[in-house]
């Protein structure tokens, strides 16, 4: 298309000179000088063609030279790109909220001993121990009265008077072999007339006194002068079991027996 419209140009452009001379040189005339035509607008002049196509409208000259000088400037279309996908923000998870503990103390169940017998030096090294741990009125002891023999006895009476009367009347009877109790205590003027290995022999004395009408004597078990003590120790906490079980090691001849509770 660009070569047929330089054709189109430059045949006008002949075409225009050769006229032009014409005139100049009157070629055609009678020394008149022939009137110019007025210029052919060659930009205006349009060639007829018989297009496969529809026609198309060539552009002015000024701006085919105005294409044809600027710059060519192929500007790439943008490239779609696939979006990605937002992120979704992290969500923060709320604090959670803990509710105070409550600890309940379950109930201790109080604990009791009973750990005995002692006697001589033992006793009096476990005395001092109990002493040190200040167990004030939880600590109970108990003397434990150990049995040797039997005896035949008349009641002690508080009246001295009485007492010597009951004397007369056992000799008068035969009954020689008698001791009154001097000493101290719940046994102060008890009569004693016989003492004895096993109750056997206690009871067959005491009937040859029931055949003396000697109504008044009765038999006893004769204790021995040494005491050996027991101990109680009542309601222990947690801490002073501890104390108690650890000081039990010093006396492992002896067991620290857990008892129940009254």
């Amino acid at each position: 298309m660009n070569k047929i419209i330089k054709i189109v140009f430059y045949v006008a452009l002949a075409i225009n000179l050769l006229f032009f001379a014409v005139m100049k040189l009157d070629l055609f005339g009678d020394g008149q000088p022939v009137p110019v035509p007025p210029p052919l607008n060659e930009d205006k002049i349009v060639l007829q063609i018989e297009p496969k196509s529809a026609p198309v409208a060539a552009p002015p000259l000024e701006v085919q030279s105005a294409v044809a000088s600027a710059p060519v400037v192929v500007q790439s279309a943008p490239v779609a790109t696939k979006a990605e996908p937002a992120k979704p923000e992290p969500v923060k998870p709320e604090p959670v909220k803990h509710e105070p503990l409550v600890v309940v103390a379950k109930p201790v169940k109080p604990v009791c001993y009973e750990w005995g017998e002692f006697s001589g030096d033992e006793l009096e090294q476990l005395s001092t121990a109990l002493r040190k741990l200040q167990l004030g009125n939880k600590l109970v002891q108990y003397d434990v009265p150990h049995t040797i023999g039997y005896w035949v006895f008349i009641a002690p009476n508080k009246d001295k008077a009485v007492v010597n009367q009951k004397v007369a009347q056992l000799r008068e009877r035969g009954v020689t072999d008698l001791f009154v109790i001097q000493e101290p205590g719940e046994w102060l003027n008890a009569i004693q007339l016989g003492v004895f290995k096993s109750r056997e022999s206690a009871q067959n004395f005491l009937e040859g006194l029931r055949a003396k009408d000697v109504t008044s004597a009765q038999i006893g078990e004769r204790a021995s002068k040494i005491k050996s003590k027991r101990f109680v120790i009542n309601n222990v906490d947690e801490g002073m079991n501890a104390k108690l079980i650890s000081l039990q090691k010093d006396f492992s001849g002896n067991e620290l027996k857990r008892v129940s509770c009254h």
